[in-house]
Order: C-alpha cells, then sequence, then structure tokens
C-alpha cells in the first residue's frame, strides 16, 4: 500500500518522519508532504489560493481530486492541528469535502491533534523525560491530556529556558525551530503502547486499519 501524508507544518512533518516507520513500514511506502499552515477549507471544490502558497486546506479540493485520479495510490491521510475550533466541526467539513469530490482518493484517513501536534508529545511522559530530563515536573503534572490550553507554550514553559515567554520575546523564527527541534528529540522516542494522548490514539488506530486493509476509514 501506498500513502500520501499531508500535514499542516514542516515540524510536523518531521513527527510523522519518525512515526510511519512504526505505524505502517515495509512493504508499505508513502511520501510526507508539509504545508504552511491549516487555512480554511473553501466552501466550493475550488481551492482558494494558488499552490505556491501552500496552504493545506485552502489546496485539498485539488489534492484529493489529483490524487483520487492516480492510480498508484491507495490511501490519503492528513493530519492537521485542531486549534481552538471543536473536533466535530474540523471533521464534518473534511468528510463533506471528500463526499462532493468528483473523483475521491481509494481511502483518506483524518486525523486531528488536540489542541496541537504538542499534546501528543505530552501523551507520552517517558520519551519526553529521556530527550528532555531536565523537564519541569510541575508543568507536565499540571497539564491535562489533550485539552485546549496553548499546549506548544506549555510545553516550552517545561523544557525551554525561560519558558513561552522567552520563547515569544525572542519571536520569529524561535518557535518554529523549537517545535523542530521537539520533533526531532522526542518523536523517535514516542511509544504508541505508551502514549495515553486519546488523539494520538486514534491517529495510530487509523493507520492500522489503513495497512490492514480496512475499507476507506473516514
Amino acid at each position: 500500500m501506498h500513502l500520501e501524508v499531508l500535514v499542516e507544518d514542516s515540524s510536523g512533518a518531521a513527527l510523522l518522519d519518525a512515526l510511519l516507520p512504526m505505524l505502517a513500514g515495509p512493504p508499505h511506502t508513502w511520501r510526507v508532504h508539509a504545508y504552511k499552515g491549516i487555512g480554511r477549507i473553501p466552501k466550493g471544490l475550488k481551492a482558494s489560493g494558488s499552490a505556491q502558497q501552500r496552504i493545506l486546506s485552502d489546496q485539498l479540493p485539488r489534492l484529493l481530486n489529483g490524487f483520487g485520479k492516480t492510480p498508484w495510490i491507495d490511501a490519503v491521510v492528513v493530519v492537521l492541528d485542531s486549534d481552538k475550533r471543536p473536533c466535530t466541526e474540523v471533521l464534518g467539513e473534511l468528510r463533506g469535502l471528500v463526499d462532493r469530490c468528483p473523483t475521491p482518493p481509494r481511502a483518506t484517513l483524518f486525523r486531528l491533534a488536540i489542541e496541537e501536534i504538542e499534546a501528543w508529545y505530552f501523551g507520552d511522559r517517558e520519551a519526553l523525560l529521556q530527550a528532555y530530563p531536565e523537564a519541569k515536573q510541575q508543568v507536565l503534572d499540571d497539564y491535562v491530556q489533550d485539552s485546549v490550553c496553548g499546549t506548544w507554550e506549555r510545553l516550552a514553559d517545561a523544557v525551554h529556558p525561560g519558558g513561552a515567554a522567552a520563547v515569544k520575546r525572542d519571536g520569529w523564527p524561535l518557535s518554529g525551530q523549537l517545535k523542530h527541534q521537539w520533533a526531532r528529540a522526542i518523536g523517535p522516542r514516542l511509544d504508541p503502547a505508551r502514549n495515553v494522548s486519546p488523539s494520538f490514539g486514534k491517529l495510530c488506530e487509523g493507520f492500522r486499519r489503513l495497512v490492514g486493509g480496512t475499507e476507506a476509514t473516514r
């Protein structure tokens, strides 16, 4: 089976690169495509922005239709942050988009990180502490798993000198650089069997169903 995996930013792509050998693995193949933000799903079936802008949701109608026309692509996986939107609202829009697609992919899988992908690092404290042994235990203890609380800022408070305040003071591109660093440091250590993040569990379960031969997963 060949998978095309779409993720909203390059740090998410770095994480998926680390996870996919665990979640799919040989003989399955995949390509991970990083975009520059999530944007909004257009109301019609036409992309609302240019392809060069690489805003994921804006391009989804074109991408899904194109993948559906490509015979060697068996499934498309879209991984997004839910941010502050209700999951049911985001997933409803995505599923409706597939329903309206003239040539939908043979199988689709939509998965959301609640609220941000950094929630998945909090879900495996052992992996997080292996990567950052000096992480602040109180910050880890105070975090409520998969809550909408400013997740990346909480992780910065736990592992970065000066916390999120220092990151925001220094400005871009430090926050993006840190997210890449976390993906590279924690991602390969994540254990699907140990991770207590419900949204991470749904990601793993979805990949298992896909590579196990289950029909289109939505």
